[in-house]
Formats: structure tokens, sequence, C-alpha cells
């Protein structure tokens, strides 16, 4: 090779040297800032933001160490700054639903405390689901898609998740709450979770619409949400 084909190659060496690698972890904090908006329809989803501010941690202070090598510090700042907002919003905004969603007069209960102990398995229905009956009580579940094709109704059951109504086979008696809704509301089934309120009531005679025997509990809705 002469001198005059060593200086045509001489660039593109200096070229290939100065090649910088774009950051997996700016692309990654970007893509989960994106996807972070999520956070806000469910507080199950915060992880997104949070791994969004990980990975953008992670890409600065890879820029920091190879400064030289690295390439695309834009888009982790971007993904960092918009994952910690949307992080921070989206847990400030349920929170705030957590402490204000509860109607006055009625007190906030789970799936969970209905569940009977398993330490006393004499006892299908837990002395806490008894000591609500008659009271006013708040909780949230999902619609049984058994109602699905049926449009509005003002009569259905709730589960306390998805699991339970769409993939795991017939409910436990105590993940299921019969519910009739007064004042003339109604629901069209939806796979989203829904609030009610109303008055808690404990009758293991409950039957299901096909005679079989159905749910322990039921809830005489006043409040849909």
């Amino acid at each position: 090779m002469n001198t005059a084909q060593m200086s045509d190659v001489a660039p593109d060496i200096e070229q290939a040297d100065g090649y910088r690698v774009v950051s997996k972890t700016a692309v990654l904090s970007l893509s989960f800032a994106v996807l972070s908006i999520a956070a806000f329809v469910s507080p199950g989803m915060a992880f997104l933001p949070l791994a969004g501010v990980v990975f953008g941690v992670l890409s600065l202070r890879a820029f920091r160490q190879y400064p030289d090598e690295l390439t695309g510090k834009i888009p982790a700042v971007l993904g960092t700054v918009t994952s910690g907002l949307l992080l921070v919003g989206s847990i400030g905004l349920h929170t705030y639903i957590f402490l204000t969603e509860v109607p006055e007069g009625f007190e906030r209960q789970s799936f969970h405390e209905l569940q009977p102990d398993k330490e006393h398995p004499e006892m299908p229905i837990p002395p806490k689901a008894l000591e609500l009956h008659g009271k006013r009580v708040f909780i949230k579940g999902y619609v049984h898609p058994g109602v699905a094709q049926m449009g509005p109704v003002d009569h259905f059951l709730l589960v306390p998740d998805m699991g339970t109504c769409c993939f795991g086979g017939q409910p436990k008696l105590t993940d299921m709450i019969e519910v009739k809704l007064t004042k003339g509301q109604t629901l069209a089934y939806s796979m989203r979770k829904r609030a009610l309120a109303g008055t808690f009531q404990v009758d293991p005679t409950i039957s299901a619409p096909d005679g079989s025997q159905g749910p322990c509990y039921r809830l005489v809705g006043e409040v849909l949400q």
C-alpha cells in the first residue's frame, strides 16, 4: 500500500476510534417514562416510573465514568426527570384518592378481612365478617363477568380480583359479595375496579340463581363509584 492509499484510510481509522455506543439504560429509562402514564390508572403500575428513574440514574452514572464511549445523555436526562415526576405525581394522586374516596359514614373494608381463619377451619365465616353485619361499609372489587351480556344491571356479584372472576373458575363463597344497587343505580359490565358503599349483610343461606349455594355476603349498595 503506497503513501497516498494510507492517507485515504487514516481518516476511517480515526472515525472508528471515535465511535460512541448508545446507552441502553438511557433508552430503557426513556421507554419506561413513556409507559409510566399507566401509573395514574393503577397504583400497581408504580413500578414503571420507578424503573425509569433507576435506569436513568444508572445511565447518568455511566456517562460520568465513560464520557467518551457513550452517547444518549439527553434521553437519559429526559427519562430520569419524566419518570421521577410521574412517580411522585401518581403516588400523590392515589394517596389523595385513598384519603378521600370513602363516603362519610362508611368504613373501609377489604375482601382479605372477609376470609376465614386458616387456623379455625370450623368457622367458614370469620368473626370479623360477622361483626360487620348490618354496618355501612366501603369496599372495592370487580364485577363478575356473569352479567357481561346483560347490559346495565342493578344486581351482580363482586369479586376481589380479575384472576378470581375470569381465570380462577368458581370463586370461593367468601370471595363473592352479592350486590343489590338501590336508588335506581345500574352499571354495565367492565373490567375496571369498582368501589361500592352500602350496608353489609351476612347470610349463609343465600342461593345462586341456579339454586346452588351462593355467596355468604350481601351488600345493599347506596353509593357506586
